[in-house]
């Protein structure tokens, strides 16, 4: 009985190794922005239908950093700096609101249509519109449901704009939330996030990662 258990666990888990690879394969080439939707297609592929095999977000997002190392080298290394360091100088024009770098850019799993996405925080919604409007920044605005913690949910403004050839996605977050990140919707747990000080940390490490490796080259 342990040995078939064993067995039954060792299909299990190299079924979602694969689906987890198919999805982000379809996201990486197919433009595929949700999880959801790419993990679905996967099993639909493969002809997988348990949902114990189906992976979690976070181990397709793993493969999909995988994936885009192995397939797409340096160009996409070249693409997530470029939109990092597009990212601090954000970062740095927005610092009266306590703005803070999520998502793809911050997790280096940004293809060359992900806009960076920023979370800005200030207890008057309108306070953003108003400052792009004063650096006649020409902007969209949007609605965004998220979580704040398990009990509390939040339409949140987004404003949507244009620099340097890139796209900038702004969410505005009430001020306390700058002490709780909401919940990512890949995992449920609390976004991982980026002030200008830990980004430029992150740019530092890269660039000394890159020397070296220069160096064993």
């Amino acid at each position: 009985m342990h040995h078939a258990r064993q067995h039954a666990e060792t299909r299990i888990r190299e079924r979602r190794h694969r689906l987890a690879h198919e999805a982000a394969r379809l996201m990486a080439e197919g433009g595929i922005r949700d999880f959801h939707q790419a993990k679905l297609k996967a099993a639909n592929r493969l002809g997988i239908h348990d949902d114990a095999s189906l992976p979690r977000n976070r181990e397709i997002e793993d493969a999909l950093r995988e994936y885009q190392r192995l397939f797409v080298g340096e160009a996409h290394a070249e693409g997530v700096r470029r939109r990092r360091e597009a990212a601090l100088r954000a970062l740095e024009f927005f610092h009266d609101f306590s703005p803070r770098l999520v998502g793809p850019v911050l997790e280096g799993t940004s293809d060359s249509n992900a806009a960076v996405q920023l979370h800005v925080h200030s207890d008057d919604p309108d306070a953003l519109s108003r400052f792009l409007e004063e650096h006649r920044i020409p902007s969209e605005s949007r609605t965004r449901r998220l979580r704040l913690d398990r009990e509390r949910g939040l339409d949140a403004p987004v404003w949507l704009f244009s620099a340097e050839e890139l796209s900038f996605d702004v969410t505005v977050l009430p001020q306390d939330a700058v002490r709780q990140a909401p919940l990512s919707s890949v995992d449920e747990k609390p976004m991982r996030r980026a002030s200008a000080a830990q980004l430029r940390q992150v740019l530092a490490e890269e660039e000394i990662a890159g020397y070296e490796t220069g160096m064993q080259g």
